[in-house]
């Protein structure tokens, strides 16, 4: 980490030039920050989340600024992912990657049980490492029951609605990656559980 702490900004902009190698980056140092500032600081939910200890090109960034500002492109925390931040600085804007890919949502580990599991990405294969954390965590996560009428499924896409593309835009990402066609069922979104893993 202090090899990236002592980078220059506009370094850090050269070696990331496009979505694939910010969302390989961020993600990356999200779910190893999420470790270290938990084991060695002790931090603790909400504290771990906003606390900016992460320095990275002379910038002191919290896991926050990292999931909400750059890898959602500065959307509010609990606006189910329709409002914008009107507060985001400038060093959040020249960062965060150009498309919001919600995906990113089954690759960020906050060490809950509920959370998906820690991979390692690479900018290459960024797109099929999504894609397969996508169709993993959401075959773990989702059953359905024909007699109830029901699809039951990760909380996850209810908090980040807008991100997905409101009920239609889960109901289709469900049907493109389990084949689950079922537009007449009910969407359940099951309890999270924030016990740690």
């Amino acid at each position: 980490m202090a090899r990236l702490e002592l980078l220059l900004p506009s370094q850090l902009q050269t070696d990331l030039a496009d979505d694939a190698h910010k969302l390989a980056f961020w993600i990356n140092i999200y779910n190893a920050q999420f470790l270290i500032l938990k084991k060695e600081l002790g931090l603790r939910k909400p504290r771990i989340f906003t606390k900016k200890e992460i320095k990275i090109a002379g910038m002191p960034f919290s896991l926050d600024d990292i999931e909400h500002g750059i890898l959602r492109r500065s959307r509010i925390k609990w606006s189910f992912g329709y409002l914008p931040n009107p507060f985001s600085t400038y060093k959040l804007r020249r960062l965060m990657i150009a498309r919001t890919d919600p995906r990113i949502h089954f690759a960020l580990n906050c060490g809950a049980k509920s959370c998906p599991p820690i991979g390692v990405y690479s900018s290459e294969k960024i797109e099929q490492q999504l894609a397969l954390a996508t169709a993993s965590f959401l075959e773990q996560e989702t059953s359905i029951c024909n007699q109830k009428r029901e699809i039951r499924t990760t909380s996850l896409l209810c908090w980040y609605l807008g991100d997905f593309g409101g009920v239609l835009g889960i109901r289709r990402l469900l049907s493109e990656v389990l084949d689950v066609d079922q537009p007449t069922f009910r969407l359940i979104f099951n309890e999270y559980d924030w016990s740690e893993s």
